[in-house]
């Protein structure tokens, strides 16, 4: 999905703007006969042809929300903003992101808390993938720019806004992390007072910044925040109650769990609603759905094999200052791991789908390449847009003598880059990323214990 900046200025009454303000709202939609063609009535006739009416329903009545909320956001806007601000809501929101919890959830396994980091992937990722797939369900855009001044990092103005994927991840996290808190003070008093009203500070304000940014910054409606934090609550409150029939499942159910596990991962993948436009929202599921499988493999087999009694209870040795070496290793582990095996599953796939299509109907994803209309896979396409794969940057452009630097404030949109997908991309980053998960979860913990360096900090 790319964008379509209209001409204008963003109308602020102060020129120390220190983000990048982006003005896109319009899908830049073509068809075979009118190819570049963007005005807003012929965007909706595509909308209205592409999607089911039920679909094309439920986006209409959503949109005409956006359009009524998008001149109560730009109005709040203008009454709030602050470059301060700006520069808050702007860097905070990375708390919400899908890189945020892909690079410190196996930190969670790393340090021996393997029960606390299996409930937040399990959390984090039902969260990412029912966001997703409503965004790619019903395809409804972010606010309006202009009037509202879009403040992003990153590329998550390439995807659909109802409902917001910060609002629930961070509405479920904060939830999750209070019900230990509160069985540490209430049911095991292992903290005092003072520490637990102070944690729960830290949540409640960790959530309202996170959600309330999504306004602040322009990325969000009121519809999505209030639906992505009704999201986050639900998503809290089901694990809540299935958290111990599912975890004695997973120790008990022997071969029935990777039996069951894979080919429920393999369904959501394929089942995952094809959007209008090309929205990377399909691959951030992808990613957390196949982590939540590796982690689900892993606890299966760690109770299967005994590796959970013999090897993740050791107690690291020796001074804590060593521990984050221990660490840092693991991750530069999961990123070679990662290089290496989704190159190698490039060269592979693409062979033995070419063979499976000769005799079979294989499944095709609108904008995936499939591998008959391809020999081989670019090297470019090493690179991606999901959750380890996304580039957050901010330009800077130009110097103000009271600010230093200033970030670009520019109306126009960014160069749009042609991004080709292949079908190799799906299975492989099923692999890839719940063999990341395997690692983080098992492997390496595993292979800690075994050089004698230990999981548990005490």
């Amino acid at each position: 999905m790319s964008t379509q900046a209209p001409s204008g200025q963003d109308g602020h009454a102060y020129d120390k703007t220190p983000i990048h303000p982006t003005h896109h709202d319009k899908l830049e939609l073509s068809q075979p006969d009118k190819p570049g063609r963007t005005d807003a009535p012929y965007a909706e006739d595509v909308y209205d042809a592409v999607l089911p009416w039920w679909r094309a329903t439920i986006r209409a009545r959503i949109l005409s929300s956006v359009k009524r909320e998008s001149q109560i956001l730009a109005r709040m806007q203008e009454c709030i903003r602050h470059p301060w601000l700006d520069l808050y809501f702007l860097y905070s929101s990375t708390l919400g992101t899908h890189t945020f919890f892909m690079i410190g959830l196996p930190l969670t396994f790393f340090f021996g808390y393997e029960e606390l980091g299996r409930g937040l992937v399990i959390v984090l990722a039902s969260g990412v993938y029912i966001a997703s797939f409503l965004k790619d369900l019903i395809c409804s855009p972010r606010p309006m720019a202009p009037p509202v001044t879009r403040m992003t990092i990153g590329t998550h103005h390439l995807e659909y806004g109802f409902p917001s994927t910060h609002s629930t991840n961070s509405v479920s996290m904060a939830l999750f992390i209070f019900g230990y808190v509160r069985n540490a003070y209430i049911e095991s008093t292992a903290i005092s007072s003072s520490v637990y009203y102070a944690s729960c500070t830290v949540l409640v304000i960790y959530a309202v910044t996170v959600v309330f940014g999504r306004l602040y910054t322009g990325m969000h409606s009121f519809t999505d925040c209030v639906v992505g934090v009704f999201l986050g609550v639900i998503i809290w409150g089901a694990y809540t109650m299935m958290k111990e029939t599912f975890g004695n499942w997973l120790a008990t159910a022997h071969w029935i769990v990777p039996s069951t596990m894979i080919p429920i991962c393999l369904l959501l993948v394929h089942y995952h609603p094809h959007p209008v436009d090309d929205c990377p929202c399909f691959e951030d599921a992808i990613a957390f759905v196949s982590v939540l499988l590796g982690i689900a493999l892993c606890r299966w087999h760690s109770v299967y094999s005994g590796v959970d009694e013999r090897f993740l209870s050791s107690v690291m040795p020796g001074p804590q200052g060593t521990v984050w070496t221990w660490e840092d290793t693991g991750i530069l582990v999961i990123f070679v791991f990662r290089i290496f095996t989704k190159s190698l599953l490039h060269l592979v796939l693409p062979p033995i789908f070419r063979l499976l299509a000769s005799s079979f109907d294989l499944p095709h994803r609108r904008f995936y390449i499939p591998a008959t209309d391809y020999r081989h896979m670019p090297v470019s396409a090493i690179g991606e847009r999901s959750a380890l794969g996304r580039t957050s940057e901010v330009k800077r452009r130009g110097a103000k003598p009271n600010n230093g630097s200033l970030l670009e404030n520019s109306n126009g949109p960014p160069p749009h880059k042609e991004v080709k997908h292949y079908d190799a991309d799906v299975l492989t980053k099923v692999v890839v990323y719940a063999g990341i998960a395997i690692l983080a979860g098992e492997g390496l913990p595993v292979t800690f214990a075994l050089l004698g360096w230990g999981v548990k900090p005490w």
